[in-house]
């Protein structure tokens, strides 16, 4: 059984306007993911009991982490917002060599999981989406040496303005990795350092088109990309020509 007041009771029955007898998909703070029979709205509190789990019907995907470098201004708060509507997984804000932040943002972490909050409501994602405090570059390096060894085929993907090689996300994707780490640089790229960095933890250089986007444009297009790709990984194959 589960109950819900305050803020969670208004979003489902004055916004949402669910009656008992409804039934929510929920994440529960231990990470379990359940369906919610509603049964009761008296006295201000949501009453709901937790459906079995076999009775959600999901596809599973590899955890997708986004290591954001920090934009300008409050640019970081709509990249939070789309990538928790995205599913991403993870959230690591990094000072990139060119970034320009106004504050450091460890004080704008509550805000940012609110925003998740938000975000997850209105999207319907099931994924549960953390953000952590912003670090330097070989912190997030460092991590992610840490957690790739936790994977059989972590895949790291680094968005660049320069084409390094010649790589695409269905080549990169093509081995179901998982685990994927996206780094997206902020306003200007990464650094001739950062590139090098990058490289030498084995992330993969990538270029999306023809076109410069924009530091919030590049997280989101990437996100939606690797997802669609790998949701759709069994309806496409890649194929070379005889000719």
């Amino acid at each position: 059984m589960v109950r819900l007041s305050g803020n969670d009771f208004h979003y489902l029955v004055r916004v949402r306007r669910l009656k008992e007898g409804a039934v929510f998909n929920a994440v529960l703070p231990d990470g379990n993911k359940v369906r919610v029979l509603v049964q009761s709205l008296a006295g201000g509190c949501l009453t709901g009991e937790c459906l079995p789990l076999a009775l959600i019907d999901e596809t599973s995907l590899p955890p997708i982490l986004l290591f954001q470098a920090l934009p300008k201004d409050a640019k970081l708060d709509l990249i939070v917002r789309q990538a928790a509507e995205c599913g991403i997984t993870e959230i690591r804000p990094f000072i990139s060599d060119y970034s320009i932040p106004r504050r450091n943002g460890a004080d704008r972490v509550e805000r940012w999981r609110r925003i998740i909050k938000e975000a997850r409501q209105q999207s319907g994602s099931s994924t549960v989406t953390e953000i952590t405090a912003p670090c330097t570059t070989g912190a997030l390096l460092n991590y992610w040496e840490t957690v790739k060894t936790k994977a059989v085929r972590p895949l790291g993907i680094f968005f660049h303005q320069d084409p390094l090689v010649q790589g695409g996300f269905h080549d990169y994707l093509s081995n179901s990795p998982d685990l994927v780490a996206l780094a997206v640089g902020p306003e200007g790229g990464f650094s001739p350092e950062e590139v090098s960095q990058f490289l030498m933890t084995g992330f993969k250089p990538l270029v999306i088109g023809n076109t410069i986007l924009r530091t919030e444009t590049a997280a989101l297009y990437a996100a939606a990309a690797v997802r669609i790709i790998l949701l759709e990984n069994t309806a496409w194959t890649l194929t070379t020509s005889s000719r």
